[in-house]
């Protein structure tokens, strides 16, 4: 795309808009604006020209006030239809005169009418190279006017929890283009899950985009995804789409995922309580061994089939016994375990209280062990007020009962 011949031809550049979908209420929450020039071979996007840092940044400002202005002006001439309007804008651009003329712009568009708290500010973090504290003080100042922040391709690098963090965004926009990648990996899906842990801090939404297929709408579903957006909803027009578009086809998805996420939990319930039971008739068999190390070697064997790891600790996280380790088939004793502290483990105080009040076991969500690598699950189980079993559980046996993901 020549960006000359963009800038003798403003008349030709225009906006489109992409539908924006709630989890909540199954229709459109807002739109994206995207600009599209009228090529001499068709409609083409913009963001080549906008990613450009070749061409001189004041071209690049003039063409985004043309796709904005043109957009605004479209959404105030709708009645009694106020979506999110989600703007982007490059954090280096923006930074040149301090959101000045940004701010103008809106500020006359607000005198016809249009309610600034509709206005959603999407900037990239990645691409910004200037000072992050300089860019989070302008995005605070920006809110004042009651404009909302979003930061846009989340997941498709090496996301920095830390400096969004500092820029404290009202929505997180998530790209799932990773979950087509056949070789997308555990890594991926962890960084999914502590940018959501992150958003329930700071408090924001979480957007997932780029969804293409049923199966990337359910993952964002099942992720704490508020609002969807992507190809498989609906594709970029020149028009907006009816707000209840999709409204029955996403409450028939929304409603298939949940009965698939209450079978998946009924099913780790089941696991829960097998354990439950067959732990509490197994300790009731070993009553009188009172030694830890004795105890968790005959567990081992009667266990044999579920685990690969067994030990025991006391309710401030101490290790009172070596671990029993199953190794090429084979348990182990490994006694240098002896008096480790886990107490600095995600949720493990929390557990042992939830454990010592409710006189019953826990089974954890999946994560990778720290020495193997391999996916597992713990079952954590009381055996009296100050000391805790602790039973790794193995791939295999989570895959074979349909508890490994």
């Amino acid at each position: 795309m020549d960006a000359l011949d963009v800038m003798a031809n403003l008349q030709k550049v225009f906006p489109y808009y992409q539908a924006i979908f709630s989890a909540d209420e199954h229709c459109v929450v807002g739109y994206e604006v995207l600009g599209r020039y009228e090529s001499e071979t068709g409609v083409v996007s913009l963001g080549p020209f906008f990613h450009d840092e070749t061409i001189p940044e004041e071209f690049r400002l003039e063409v985004d006030e043309v796709v904005t202005k043109k957009a605004l002006d479209y959404f105030l001439s709708l009645d009694d239809y106020t979506p999110l309007i989600f703007l982007n804008r490059d954090a280096n651009l923006l930074m040149l005169d301090r959101a000045e003329s940004f701010l103008q712009l809106l500020l006359q568009y607000e005198a016809r009418g249009l309610s600034l708290e509709r206005v959603v500010l999407e900037i990239n973090e990645h691409h910004f190279k200037g000072d992050l504290n300089q860019l989070s003080h302008l995005l605070t100042y920006i809110r004042t006017y009651g404009i909302k922040v979003a930061v846009d391709n989340i997941g498709e690098h090496n996301s920095n929890l830390e400096r969004i963090g500092l820029l404290s965004p009202d929505v997180l926009k998530i790209d799932l283009r990773q979950l087509r990648k056949t070789s997308v990996n555990q890594a991926y899906q962890d960084v999914i899950y502590s940018l959501s842990l992150l958003a329930r801090k700071i408090g924001a939404t979480l957007l997932y985009k780029d969804i293409e297929a049923s199966f990337q709408l359910q993952y964002a579903w099942r992720n704490g995804g508020r609002y969807y957006q992507g190809y498989y909803l609906a594709e970029p027009s020149a028009e907006l789409v009816p707000r209840d578009m999709l409204k029955e086809r996403l409450r028939q998805e929304c409603h298939h995922f949940i009965q698939q996420e209450k079978r998946k939990l009924e099913t780790l319930y089941q696991i829960s309580e097998q354990f439950q039971q067959r732990l509490t008739a197994l300790l009731a068999k070993y009553r009188k061994i009172s030694d830890f190390n004795e105890l968790i070697s005959v567990l081992a064997k009667e266990l044999d089939d579920v685990c690969f790891r067994i030990y025991v600790c006391d309710e401030d996280g101490f290790q009172q016994s070596a671990n029993v380790f199953k190794r090429d088939n084979q348990w182990e004793l490994q006694p240098q375990y002896y008096m480790k502290n886990w107490s600095w483990r995600p949720y493990f105080l929390e557990n042992i209280i939830r454990m010592r009040s409710r006189k019953r076991g826990i089974l954890s969500d999946l994560y990778a062990d720290i020495e193997t690598g391999e996916t597992i699950r713990t079952y954590s189980y009381p055996i009296d007020d100050r000391h805790y079993l602790f039973i790794d559980i193995s791939y295999s046996y989570l895959f074979e009962h349909d508890a490994h993901y």
